[in-house]
């Protein structure tokens, strides 16, 4: 469950937090005792699992010294609390707040949901064979597909983004990001945002779309690895074109068959055997979606370069104090072997085989 002792000052107030559960009915007395651990296996929002009254329960909040942009905690509550209706993996939601004197920040309260994380460690661990795999990858696939068929309209949902521009805003806002974040002399990334600016797709289709979707941001129910009972981290959810959606997943989708370069700096259960490849990602999308899949490189490269500024603002964090966790000390490194990889699908038009 990659469950550990909360960091040293990020920790809760926890006299007002159990004040603040009782006052949304989640607890019965504010004098029970509570246990807090914090999963480290994020990167972005922080999360902690909370123990009080033989209940379990997430508390979720933005990391210290980050921009509201991008960890809007109402905007997270709403999504799930309105998905939950009529998608059953999207977690309950119990509660949020703006009021930053409870913890330090606004955070919300949902449910925690058992089950079965796959992280690259997990993978490992567990020994997972190239069988189960390939029904882990197709359950996955499955649940990607149902999810961008959600109506969004019936969720309440249909102001949660301007589809309309989508791929446009995307490459532009992505490019200024990098920018701001920049701490290194990264060629290929300059390279990568101008071939976008020139090569985005000018029609495409809009549904809901999660901007993260991976193996360890869903639940299995099991380890027969045949249903999911959740997914999570939906800070990044919006309507936009489901393509975007596919391509950040492929950006990080490393196969058994990349370079061991690219195996160790973009780590993920991915790479070991019995995972598709990229391109059999992608024609099994197609299949069960009933999408075409024009302008693949592009999604390809968009979704590499989009894992490059989030890592790229991440590791800035950690570089001007802001974050003390030990695993954003090499997230530069990541964020250029994103733009380099993203470069090489660009000048050999293709998503697999690269290097």
């Amino acid at each position: 469950m990659n469950l550990k002792p909360v960091r040293d000052g990020e920790e809760l107030d926890e006299l007002k937090l159990k004040k603040f559960l009782l006052e949304h009915n989640l607890i019965t007395t504010a004098k029970s005792e509570l246990k807090v651990h914090q999963f480290s296996n994020g990167f972005s929002n922080l999360t902690y699992l909370l123990h009080i009254e033989d209940k379990e329960f997430v508390l979720r909040r933005p990391p210290f010294a980050a921009p509201k942009r991008g960890h809007d905690m109402g905007r997270e509550y709403k999504v799930i609390h309105n998905l939950n209706k009529l998608f059953d993996k999207a977690p309950t939601a119990f509660a949020y707040t703006e009021d930053v004197d409870v913890i330090g920040a606004p955070f919300y309260i949902m449910s925690k949901v058992s089950g079965e994380i796959l992280t690259s460690k997990e993978a490992r661990v567990r020994n997972v064979s190239p069988v189960e795999f390939k029904i882990v990858s197709n359950t996955w696939l499955d649940t990607f597909v149902e999810f961008h068929k959600v109506d969004y309209k019936a969720a309440g949902l249909e102001n949660l983004g301007r589809p309309v521009g989508y791929v446009e805003r995307q490459v532009t806002n992505w490019g200024k990001q990098y920018l701001a974040a920049a701490t290194d002399n990264v060629p290929t990334a300059e390279k990568v945002m101008s071939w976008m600016q020139d090569n985005q797709p000018k029609k495409y289709d809009h549904t809901l779309i999660h901007n993260d979707f991976k193996y360890d941001n869903v639940v299995f129910k099991d380890d027969t690895w045949k249903e999911i009972t959740a997914i999570l981290d939906w800070e990044m959810c919006t309507l936009g074109d489901p393509l975007m959606d596919l391509g950040t997943s492929l950006g990080y989708w490393t196969t058994a068959a990349d370079p061991d370069f690219m195996k160790q700096g973009l780590q993920s259960p991915t790479v070991m055997e019995g995972n598709p490849s990229r391109t059999e990602i992608v024609q099994q999308y197609a299949l069960k979606s009933g999408r075409n899949i024009d302008n693949l490189t592009f999604y390809y490269a968009y979704g590499l370069f989009k894992i490059a500024v989030i890592a790229q603002q991440i590791y800035y964090r950690y570089k001007h104090g802001h974050t003390s966790d030990p695993k954003f000390a090499y997230l530069n490194k990541a964020s250029e072997l994103c733009c380099n990889t993203a470069w090489q699908a660009i000048q050999k038009n293709q998503i697999d085989n690269l290097f």
